[in-house]
């Protein structure tokens, strides 16, 4: 089992930027697949980016084009760079090892 801590959310105003951190436990040169959700009170998580191993990123449509995952396997930490955030961003952050392993969040809160 992999342990990961969250960091780096905060408030943030409509249009500004954050850089959250998700560093594990273990080395992470070898997990497939880490990611990143979010949830928000009464609604189920939901995906936002995953890179695999070889560096392949995927994005929900919601955030394509305004996030960007990417990976440091010296350090063993996963980021998620979110730019031109939006109200409807706010949300609890969890980053994840294979979908499996799961941290325990970090809150972003987009709002003037």
């Amino acid at each position: 089992q992999v342990q990961l801590v969250e960091s780096g959310g905060g408030l943030v105003q409509p249009g500004g930027s954050l850089r959250l951190s998700c560093e594990a436990s273990t080395s992470i040169s070898s997990i497939n697949n880490m990611g990143w959700g979010r949830q928000t009170p009464g609604k189920q998580r939901e995906w936002v980016a995953v890179i695999s191993s070889g560096g392949t990123t995927n994005y929900a449509a919601s955030v394509k084009g305004r996030f960007t995952i990417f990976r440091d396997n010296t350090e063993n930490t996963v980021y998620l760079q979110m730019n031109s955030l939006k109200p409807e961003d706010t949300a609890v952050y969890y980053c994840h090892a294979n979908w499996r392993d799961w941290g325990q969040g970090t809150q972003v809160t987009v709002s003037s």
